[in-house]
């Protein structure tokens, strides 16, 4: 019997010939990363410690994203704690306001996930990088401490679920869209504690921009890693970041999957999951069909879809229109890469001249965080991962979770729309 990618990649960095699903091993992380929230309380438990040592502090990344630039007092103590921190032990790869961008966009954007590579992530949405083949999973602040200081981290071998995604991926459709079908399919524990790994002609269609929001969101199926296979586009991109050498890892052709599924997505409409969980998806035109949802705002970012290809769907939609005059339309990019390209490429000038605002590189609104956040009864139609009632404000505002091109014409339309519906599309 063959192995899955999560077991070979796993059994590698454990100095192993095989791991097997269920037991408990210790993993060798080639990179750590935290944003300020988690490694706050990381950091005073190290202070705490007797003697304490970093494995490699080459290893270990920091981005201040969450609540950074600063939302609140708080928020300002617990970035300087973080700042003071990094600077003190000269930490290579802290990422200040000014340098930032999403963790979860800067990392790989930054070369420091290749294929085949275990990241410990110390936030849940660390499964983005399985979009270039490494096993990337969330720990805890006390798990980081474990990895900065011993270089390794320990966990259940996950067993994995296979996906295949037969079929031409639609005009409009997009990673957003697939992983919403997914999760609508599974439910938000379908997946708890597996590895999803995807297959198919229509994952050889997306773009990476489009591969690292598929892969983003899987932890709300609830999953511990997703996995891609590297093909060529994929290890063209690692090449260019990367300057180390890696080797990629693929699964065995009889490798043991504890699901299985198929699904043609040929004819897939823009999906949306409406409030108030991330398992409520249902096609946008079913939603719309005998109901009008109008919002008070909409919004392009976070690290699921905060990439250039999304600000770039979002420009050719806005051209040419107008935000309504009820909506408040933010636009926040991945990185201050991505915003330096938007704004090289007249996207900035084209979503301002709509009436858009944009923000520094931060998670902003997704997390509660910098601007956006919502009142007692406003909607909102946002890129991000999560809906839940509080998630971006208020308890009782409702959030619409959708790809970049369905919150671009819903900001126009001021209601929840489709891209054909507005005038130039």
């Amino acid at each position: 019997m063959g192995y899955t990618m999560a077991q070979k990649i796993l059994a590698t960095h454990c100095g192993r010939d095989s791991v097997i699903p269920g037991e408990i091993v210790h993993v060798k992380a080639d990179y750590v990363v935290s944003n300020e929230v988690n490694a706050a309380m990381c950091f005073n438990d190290f202070n705490r410690l007797e003697n304490a040592r970093f494995y490699d502090k080459e290893r270990i990344v920091v981005v201040p994203d969450h609540y950074a630039p600063n939302k609140d007092i708080g928020s300002a103590e617990q970035c300087k704690l973080v700042r003071l921190f990094c600077r003190q032990h000269e930490f290579p790869h802290y990422y200040e306001v000014g340098q930032m961008g999403i963790e979860h966009v800067i990392m790989h954007e930054k070369g420091f996930v290749a294929p085949g590579e275990v990241i410990a992530g110390v936030d849940s949405h660390a499964c983005t990088y399985g979009a270039l083949g490494a096993f990337s999973a969330g720990i805890a602040s006390t798990d980081m401490l474990y990895a900065i200081t011993l270089g390794e981290i320990w966990l259940k071998v996950p067993e994995t679920i296979k996906i295949t995604f037969k079929g031409k991926l639609p005009k409009g459709v997009g990673g957003k869209d697939l992983i919403l079908y997914t999760i609508g399919k599974l439910g938000m524990d379908g997946a708890r504690y597996k590895v999803i790994e995807f297959y198919g002609d229509a994952i050889g269609q997306l773009s990476m921009d489009s591969r690292f929001s598929l892969c983003n969101m899987t932890i709300e199926a609830g999953a511990k890693c997703a996995l891609m296979p590297p093909d060529e586009l994929a290890l063209a991109y690692a090449k260019a970041r990367c300057k180390r050498a890696f080797v990629p890892v693929y699964a065995d052709a009889d490798a043991s999957y504890i699901e299985e599924y198929e699904w043609d997505i040929s004819q897939l409409t823009p999906q949306v999951a409406i409030p108030p969980e991330p398992d409520r998806v249902y096609p946008v035109s079913e939603v719309i069909k005998d109901k009008e949802i109008p919002i008070e705002q909409s919004f392009i970012g976070s690290c699921t879809n905060g990439r250039l290809e999304d600000l770039r769907v979002a420009a050719d939609i806005m051209r040419g229109n107008r935000v309504h005059h009820n909506v408040r339309f933010i636009v926040i990019p991945g990185s201050q890469e991505i915003y330096m390209n938007a704004l090289k490429e007249g996207i900035i000038e084209t979503l301002v001249e709509s009436g858009a605002v944009f923000s520094t590189p931060t998670c902003g609104p997704c997390v509660g965080g910098h601007m956006g956040l919502l009142a007692s009864g406003e909607r909102c139609v946002s890129t991000a991962n999560r809906n839940f009632p509080g998630r971006m404000g208020h308890v009782e505002s409702e959030i619409y979770l959708t790809g970049p091109a369905v919150a671009a014409a819903s900001a126009i339309l001021g209601r929840l729309g489709l891209p054909e519906e507005v005038k130039g599309v």
